[in-house]
């Protein structure tokens, strides 16, 4: 299910996007295209729905709201006056949407989507396949079926943690390839190997294959290394404890770390940290390198771990590999390309590339 999804947003994409900035020279904004991708799929997985960001010149409403509320969580952590400073933001920009106007259109949508698929579920229409239509089997603690409102927040939360970190990871991912060409040269004979143009339209066998490339693997690898989707994290101790080396956690501390900078300490990576070097994941015998969590928290660790660290992955690789395949892309000079200050790392500015077919 999820290749198929997967598949047909990147078909989307590419007949609506790539192919005519490959055919008219345009150039396009890769991280924005991604970010649209990212929303497509993961609304397609969990609603079941198709939310057309993609195919849409204009930001689709949801997806407006949708950043826009993204963004005002991340000020609200960072400005301790919020609830002041909001309310004079609202008097001299009366215009502007307030937050709750754009949580209202987050959850009509999503309610909408809810309301009619309970009415053909009970008109004996059959959705088996994304999210929702499996969760409204589910039942809460209470042994009650979940509502309306627990739905809603089990799809979105999906939405959330998938949307953003992926469409940042592809990002940086293809960053990297264009400055380095001779590891997407190598790169590029993998997939060659590996994937067919056959191959390309059979989701499962599809699957099977990417798990057996180790060097498209070692790529994504290295990337989340030099840029982790989220940059800084932060738990709270329930208990006292000891850490490994000695170090004295009390109940109630914050305990804060940043796997941005321990992806680039040359104590935990050696002298050549900084390089991006896909080669460092793969062992001497050609096996995939497994690297501790504590080491490379990119999914975090331990009971926390990303639940879906392995569909995340599958997303990226199976967009990296079909853009590969069918485009060279060219990264315009003269860019600013740096991490804007987020509760993720996003692009300040965006990537601007030019698009060639292969």
């Amino acid at each position: 299910m999820f290749t198929e999804v997967f598949i047909k947003e990147l078909g989307i994409m590419f007949s609506g996007t790539f192919d005519k900035a490959a055919n008219t020279g345009q150039i396009i904004d890769f991280h924005d295209i991604m970010f649209k991708y990212t929303l497509d799929s993961f609304i397609l997985l969990g609603f079941g729905v198709q939310l057309n960001a993609l195919s849409n010149k204009e930001k689709v409403p949801f997806a407006a709201s949708f950043d826009e509320c993204q963004l005002n969580s991340f000020q609200r952590f960072v400005n301790p006056y919020w609830k002041l400073t909001e309310p004079i933001t609202a008097f001299f920009q009366p215009t502007k949407k307030s937050t709750r106007q754009h949580l209202k259109t987050i959850n009509e949508f999503a309610d909408q989507v809810i309301q009619k698929r309970r009415k053909e579920i009970a008109n004996g229409e059959i959705h088996q396949r994304d999210l929702l239509s499996r969760f409204m089997n589910t039942h809460n603690e209470k042994g009650e079926l979940l509502n309306n409102k627990e739905l809603r927040d089990i799809i979105l939360n999906f939405v959330i943690a998938g949307r953003d970190t992926t469409a940042q990871a592809l990002s940086w991912t293809f960053y990297n390839l264009l400055l380095h060409p001779r590891i997407e040269k190598k790169l590029l004979e993998e997939i060659e190997c590996y994937v067919t143009d056959d191959l390309m339209k059979t989701p499962a066998e599809l699957y099977d294959t990417i798990k057996k490339m180790i060097y498209a693997h070692a790529v994504f690898y290295e990337v989340l290394r030099l840029h982790p989707s989220v940059p800084n994290n932060q738990k709270y101790a329930l208990d006292n404890d000891i850490w490994p080396d000695g170090t004295s956690i009390k109940k109630g501390d914050y305990v804060i770390w940043c796997p941005w900078a321990q992806g680039r300490s040359t104590k935990v990576w050696g002298s050549d940290a900084h390089e991006f070097k896909p080669e460092r994941w793969i062992t001497g015998k050609g096996e995939l390198r497994r690297e501790s969590q504590g080491q490379w928290p990119a999914f975090h660790a331990g009971p926390r771990v990303c639940l879906g660290q392995n569909l995340a992955t599958l997303e990226a690789l199976i967009a990296m590999i079909f853009i590969i395949k069918k485009y060279k892309l060219r990264l315009l000079p003269n860019q600013n390309i740096t991490y804007q200050v987020s509760l993720t790392l996003p692009m300040k500015e965006g990537m601007k590339v030019q698009v060639e077919k292969r």
